[in-house]
């Protein structure tokens, strides 16, 4: 499942390093080496004449040096490319994705933040926590973090999933959405099943979490119990709703990048 690894450390300032680790994204895509999908090192860096404005602090995995960053421009240094993160799934270390998808989400939150949102002033960074602070009014900025709740139903043998017509894998996983302002998750949970599909439940039991980078995501996971009522499935959200039981065709296993297969694969029955 995509996670921080355990090596890695946050770190709120910059530091001074001979070799750091880049991640630097343009249009959400991370720029590569074509050959070996390493990250850019100085010398590919220096040919695109980035703003150091541009560079955030990221953290420390193992002992080395992480920044975060974006570039005006499309243009790639020679043997590189603009790689989508979801396209490395599979192909680059699952340690070095984590780390990606924080750098990508500091790399977007620094960008979209140069300038007050309340005064238009310049933003600067302060160096004890992951925040800008407007020069002019004081408004602080900190990164966007936007909670999801997801939830597996479980009737008898039988869970439920949907095909959301959001989705960018088109494959059966359970409900999710967001949060409205002043929900709990469980209000979030109870609202959402009967919006989408009409349902009551009941037991909602914490799963997992993890930090959804596409583009500033935290998907919160739960199970919960069927209590009532028949599926009947908001259009504009759902291609299609229904129970998965024992005897059913069962969606086709994938990799455990995101915390909706691990929750689908925890409850899956032998053989399926």
């Amino acid at each position: 499942m995509l996670h921080t690894p355990s090596t890695f450390t946050a770190l709120m300032a910059p530091q001074a390093h001979p070799d750091p680790l880049t991640f630097l994204f343009h249009g959400g895509r991370l720029l590569v080496r074509e050959h070996d999908l390493a990250l850019p090192d100085a010398a590919a860096l220096a040919t695109l004449a980035l703003d150091p404005a541009h560079m955030q602090p990221v953290g420390l995995l193992g002992e080395r040096y992480c920044q975060a960053g974006w570039s005006e421009t499309e243009t790639a240094p020679p043997g590189h490319a603009w790689r989508g993160l979801r396209s490395l799934f599979g192909e680059m270390d699952e340690a070095w994705l984590g780390v990606a998808g924080r750098a990508a989400q500091i790399a977007e939150w620094a960008r979209t933040h140069r300038y007050c949102g309340a005064c238009a002033h310049p933003m600067e960074r302060l160096m004890h926590e992951r925040s800008f602070k407007c020069t002019h009014c004081g408004h602080l900025a900190y990164p966007r973090i936007s909670p999801a709740m997801m939830v597996l139903i479980k009737k008898d043998d039988k869970v439920l999933l949907a095909l959301h017509h959001a989705s960018a894998a088109k494959r059966f996983t359970p409900l999710a959405g967001f949060l409205e302002a002043g929900e709990s998750i469980e209000e979030a949970i109870h609202r959402e099943v009967m919006e989408e599909v009409g349902l009551r439940v009941t037991n909602l039991q914490y799963f997992a979490s993890q930090s959804w980078p596409f583009p500033h995501s935290l998907m919160i996971a739960f199970t919960a119990d069927y209590a009532g009522g028949e599926i009947r499935v908001d259009a504009s959200e759902l291609a299609e709703a229904r129970w998965f039981g024992p005897d059913d065709e069962w969606p086709e296993r994938v990799p455990h990048i995101s915390v909706s297969s691990v929750l689908v694969d925890a409850h899956r029955p032998p053989g399926k």
